[in-house]
């Protein structure tokens, strides 16, 4: 098998967080994006992860030798941006007859078993993998009959379908895939003027090949600030970590505090991701994420996103009240 994964995109969604380094490089839960999913794929024998970047190319590659030296990468860059199709597409040179391929994008974390792809495919040619939304008219659904995909709608206006495609694709035959990748963008086939998976796959649909639609167990979306906060929460469940120093500070499970961070007479938690390096003394934090090297001193924050070497440092009010006064100071 061989894995492509499409990490090119400005994030423009997630700014200013990736201003300055690659979308997939954004911390949630103690990692990056990217570890997250690296993680979720260790279950499979791959031969070869080939990466599809832009000009964070650099980031990208540094960051895997740095932290998966033992996986054999390949990286392409897109130096045109026009859509998935055609970031898939560029991995064509390195697929051969017999391979079959994984595509992961990486807006989103997934959760699900991907050692039961063999028995999933046993009896079609590739799996999308979906899940049931109620908000399905902001997403591209699986139309499915008997058991297999016929058809596939964009934001549709009618619930035709509920099953929302999640960014993750099998193909069992991986250069056949890739032809009609190549096909369909030599027909023009884009959409706004960008070329994607679904007309690629309703043209093999169309040809008599198999899919599909296996659902995942959980969508971790992480290509917006709230949305990313919602997928620190889930992650963080059950995974209350204190590898740094925590002193006089009171923690509201789940919280992590990575090594190399120091805490000083705080309250943190619930849903608190603190990464190495970090100070943070006396302030209180919740449902937020602090990136490397920050320091936060003398505040209250919720529901906040923290980037690298931030200092935030606020100062604590005194005050003079009498009786029967109602004193409101609302945040944001």
């Amino acid at each position: 098998m061989k894995i492509i994964l499409p990490v090119a995109g400005k994030g423009t969604r997630l700014r200013p967080h990736t201003h300055t380094k690659a979308k997939s490089l954004v911390h949630v839960a103690g990692k990056t994006v990217l570890e997250h999913i690296i993680g979720r794929l260790a279950p499979l024998v791959a031969s070869e992860y080939i990466f599809i970047t832009d000009e964070n190319s650099a980031q990208i590659e540094g960051f895997m030798k740095e932290k998966f030296p033992q996986i054999p990468c390949r990286y392409t860059v897109q130096k045109q941006r026009l859509g998935p199709a055609h970031a898939v597409a560029l991995a064509a040179p390195f697929i051969e007859k017999g391979d079959d391929v994984l595509v992961v994008f990486n807006d989103t974390i997934f959760v699900a078993d991907l050692t039961a792809i063999p028995r999933l495919c046993a009896d079609a040619d590739g799996l999308i993998y979906s899940k049931e939304v109620e908000d399905y008219q902001r997403f591209g659904v699986n139309v499915v009959n008997d058991g297999y995909i016929t058809g596939m709608v964009e934001k549709p206006d009618t619930p035709i379908s509920r099953l929302a495609q999640v960014g993750l694709y099998y193909l069992k035959d991986g250069r056949g895939f890739m032809d009609y990748l190549e096909r369909t963008i030599a027909a023009g086939e884009t959409v706004k003027g960008e070329y994607y998976l679904p007309p690629v796959f309703m043209r093999m649909i169309r040809d008599g090949l198999r899919f599909r639609a296996p659902e995942i167990d959980a969508w971790l979306d992480c290509g917006k600030p709230e949305t990313l906060l919602e997928t620190n929460r889930y992650l963080l469940r059950g995974r209350h970590h204190v590898h740094g120093e925590a002193i006089n500070t009171v923690l509201v499970e789940p919280v992590h505090i990575a090594a190399g961070a120091k805490v000083r007479n705080c309250i943190l938690g619930p849903n608190v991701s603190i990464a190495p390096g970090c100070v943070i003394a006396e302030s209180i934090i919740r449902d937020s994420i602090v990136n490397v090297d920050s320091e936060v001193r003398d505040l209250v924050l919720h529901s906040t996103i923290l980037g690298d070497s931030v200092r935030l440092i606020g100062a604590p009010q005194r005050m003079n009240i009498g009786d029967h006064s109602l004193i409101e100071m609302e945040g944001a």
